[in-house]
């Protein structure tokens, strides 16, 4: 007689809004679309990879996705509670779990850099290829010129599992709020969900950029150092304006867009 237990793999999630504070739901709330719009500008893995945010009023305790969600099932009420640990606190009626790697990076990064509020992880085939080569990231762009001397790199160690990589990560990040994982993918995180979403968008649209100008062959033209250093602080969030905040309006009419036809339920549930 076969007595496998068959597990519970259901997305089908209560609403919990009325369960948690209003500050957490908006947290909540940011958080899914964070993850949807990381599948809609396809920067996702699968199921694989991990964007964390820090509950207001509740500063040891994170949001993280769900193991085994793709990101464009992600909802608000499917988002798992833990600590800085990784010790799940709350999640949903299911036999889904974390990813161990997503409180190790994260739980570092947000114990040592309290001001940081979100942390994104991304494998992404331009990330993966630039964090591989030996001179990085290129001022090729406007875009990636906002990077100089704002961006850590971190040496590959083996997948993130190993809780003693921890303070070496912490150390490469240094006061950025982007990073390099050599051999690995990319980090980014921000004072809050729409900022780090944005820094990954300018990342990866840096990455990008660079892998395609590689593969035409052709010399690759730097402007002087005194350009890209102005342009550098242009883009710092505290000489214009922090970006990815103006942006997020925009981006979430995107999202109640997608949903109309996805098949899949809302990110606000």
């Amino acid at each position: 007689m076969d007595t496998a237990v068959t597990p519970n793999y259901s997305t089908q999630f209560r609403n919990i809004k009325d369960e948690v504070s209003p500050a957490e739901w908006e947290t909540r709330l940011n958080l899914a679309a964070c993850y949807r719009l990381t599948d809609s500008f396809g920067m996702t893995d699968l199921i694989y990879n991990h964007i964390t945010a820090r509950i207001p009023g509740d500063e040891e305790h994170l949001l993280i996705n769900l193991y085994g969600l793709l990101y464009k099932e992600i909802t608000a009420s499917s988002l798992v509670k833990i600590d800085l640990e990784g010790n799940i606190l709350w999640k949903p009626d299911t036999d889904y779990g974390i990813n161990k790697s997503g409180y190790v990076i994260h739980g570092a990064i947000h114990r040592a850099r309290p001001e940081l509020k979100c942390v994104m992880h991304t494998h992404t085939r331009a990330g993966m290829a630039v964090c591989s080569m030996q001179c990085g990231l290129l001022p090729m762009t406007q875009t990636s010129m906002r990077f100089v001397d704002h961006l850590g790199y971190h040496d590959y160690e083996g997948p993130a599992v190993d809780l003693a990589e921890r303070e070496r990560l912490v150390h490469d990040l240094g006061p950025h709020d982007a990073m390099i994982l050599r051999n690995h993918g990319l980090l980014t995180c921000g004072a809050t969900i729409q900022q780090a979403f944005n820094t990954m968008y300018q990342l990866e649209m840096s990455c990008r950029s660079q892998v395609d100008a590689m593969a035409g062959g052709q010399q690759i033209v730097l402007p002087p150092r005194e350009v890209i250093d102005h342009t550098a602080n242009l883009y710092q969030p505290g000489t214009r304006r922090p970006y990815g905040v103006l942006e997020w309006h925009a981006m979430l009419r995107l999202l109640d867009a997608e949903s109309k036809n996805s098949g899949y339920p809302p990110y606000w549930h």
